[in-house]
């Protein structure tokens, strides 16, 4: 099977931030590949901007020296490696001043008429402060754009500072606030399974689902990121964003259509139908830890502490939730919200675990029956999982098994699985906005992260501890199990 590519119009991509990490690991590879693919309109430019002082040529082997990096020898096809470099150009801009601006702006002139996509891959300390330029140089048009990375905002107050900063230059209509979690090939196909089948949506509610599991999980410690991290935390790092964006796919309800706001009107239904967690719930819907030092591999491996350089710290980099969801379709079904570093494994799901039947006709003799689970796999080897039971092959009377109906798209396609960045890219320049947050989304989001934090903020307990190799802080048992199942198994 080969994957449909679906042009897209001349465009001019600035990327401020250009020298930085997420160009290199990310972005840079992913215009690449839509080159590799003829996705590029050969007229489109990509315009690299930081402060950093570099001639056009000097970011032209910057870029290639990140591609070498970032993408396997046989995907740098010599041919596109020259065309992708030719549609390359850079600019020294300051966000803090006006050096840069009238040679980025006489640069983009050339381009005039043409789409505009200005991606903010900065500290959102600069996002207000870029778009004030962009639009005192008279930059934006009704072609243009801004991408909007994460993080946005600390709470709900700046969130609401941000979004008043960036709207000034451009309106709803133009702002890509972007997940890259909402990019990736299984998320989108958890839509696909919930609309595009009966087979789910008639048991997708309280009468047939137990629970809900939502986990993100690394193995990888803050890897010098400790003093950014300090300031955020799991909670504002992964769950404000990423995890409830992939609760809201789960909970909400059939959209009108797959137009960007009929998709983002229901998730924001679902935002503000979280039962709110009081300073009194959580002690008992919420668990945070923070991770030791121990071994991986047999090489010693430094706590989350000892990496801060900063004993007395409380920030956690392991929390789980007990979110609950006040509706109809789902009173009563608990959400479990997980995610954490220095994890046993990297892995990114969604589990959907069903109802037991209500009688076992077959006796003990055959085995116990397991509850039906869907596991829906975002990284790695994205896929679909559904275990069911059947009977066991042979004479031997009814034994009965749980088996998984397997599919790993890799398999199944045969195709590439494109990186979420390659997509979401591509939608900004064709001007869709179904794959990106909207400003009353992420405002509702931090209105029910905030009194979590607050409630933190007031309290003198300490994260729990988590031991190399453990899912989460303790071992729970007995009515701790059945409260959290999913840290059971730590």
């Amino acid at each position: 099977m080969t994957t449909r590519i679906i042009p897209v119009e001349i465009f001019d991509l600035v990327v401020f931030g250009a020298t930085g990490d997420l160009a290199q690991r990310k972005l840079l590879p992913a215009l690449f590949h839509r080159d590799l693919q003829d996705q590029l309109p050969p007229e489109s430019r990509i315009i690299g901007a930081s402060r950093r002082a570099m001639s056009q040529d000097a970011f032209r082997t910057f870029a290639v020296a990140a591609l070498e990096k970032y993408l396997k020898p046989e995907e740098r096809d010599p041919a596109v490696m020259k065309r992708f470099l030719d549609r390359i150009d850079y600019v020294a801009v300051d966000a803090a001043s006006e050096d840069g601006w009238p040679k980025l702006a006489k640069v983009l002139k050339a381009g005039n008429g043409r789409i505009r996509v200005f991606y903010l891959a900065v500290g959102p300390d600069l996002f207000g402060p870029i778009c004030e330029k962009i639009g005192a140089h008279k930059l934006n048009s009704e072609q243009s754009r801004v991408v909007i990375e994460k993080p946005l905002g600390k709470d709900g107050a700046s969130a609401k500072a941000l979004n008043d900063a960036i709207g000034k230059v451009f309106p709803e209509s133009r702002a890509y606030r972007i997940d890259h979690y909402l990019g990736k090939e299984t998320v989108q196909n958890l839509m696909a399974l919930r609309f595009a089948n009966t087979l789910f949506e008639p048991l997708w509610n309280a009468a047939h689902i137990d629970h809900v599991q939502i986990t993100v999980a690394e193995t990888l410690g803050v890897e010098g990121r400790a003093g950014y991290y300090d300031t955020s935390g799991a909670l504002r790092d992964m769950v404000q964003n990423h995890i409830l964006q992939l609760l809201c796919l789960v909970a909400m309800e059939p959209p009108s259509s797959i137009d960007a706001d009929a998709l983002r009107d229901e998730k924001l239904k679902v935002l503000k139908s979280l039962a709110p967690i009081s300073e009194s719930d959580m002690a008992q819907r919420i668990v945070r830890g923070q991770y030791k030092a121990g071994a991986s591999g047999g090489n010693a491996v430094p706590g989350y502490l000892d990496e801060l350089g900063a004993p007395g710290s409380k920030t956690e980099t392991f929390v789980a939730l007990k979110a609950e969801i006040a509706n109809w379709r789902w009173a009563g079904v608990p959400f479990y919200l997980r995610t954490g570093k220095r994890l046993p494994s990297r892995v990114s799901e969604i589990m959907v675990q069903f109802k037991a039947v209500p009688y076992n006709l077959f006796g003990a003799s055959a085995g116990t029956i397991t509850n039906n689970q869907l596991v829906i796999r975002l990284q790695p080897n994205e896929g679909v999982k559904l275990g069911i039971m059947i009977k066991e092959p042979g004479p031997g009377g009814m034994r009965l098994a749980n088996v998984p109906l397997d599919m790993t798209f890799a398999d199944a396609f045969n195709v590439r699985n494109p990186d979420a960045y390659e997509r979401l890219l591509m939608d900004t320049v064709r001007g869709n906005q179904t794959l990106f947050m909207r400003r009353d989304e992420v405002e509702a989001a931090w209105a029910w992260i905030d009194p979590i934090l607050n409630g933190w903020k007031s309290s003198s307990e300490l994260p729990k501890t988590i031991h190399r190799g453990r899912l989460g802080p303790i071992r729970r048992r007995g009515a701790d199990r059945a409260r959290w199942p999913h840290l059971a198994r730590g």
